[in-house]
């Protein structure tokens, strides 16, 4: 997170409050989240989380590019 610019209180709200959340395609025991980040020029923050695991586990987290235009 660090190297890339990430704040964790984005990751928190980001999973807190989703503007968008869909099960991963390819691992049911994952879900992405997204969330505009208006503090970085509003792109969207995608973070996986296992939401199986007691608690939830954050697995990765960026900026998804491809998701800016999706929200």
């Amino acid at each position: 997170m660090e190297r890339r610019g990430i704040r964790p209180e984005w990751v928190e709200r980001a999973v807190a409050a989703p503007e968008r959340r869909v099960r991963d395609p390819y691992d049911r025991s994952l879900e992405r989240f997204f969330r505009r980040i208006t503090e970085s020029d509003g792109k969207v923050l995608r973070v996986v989380v296992n939401t199986e695991s007691d608690p939830w586990r954050v697995v990765s987290t960026f900026f998804d590019s491809a998701m800016r235009g999706g929200l």
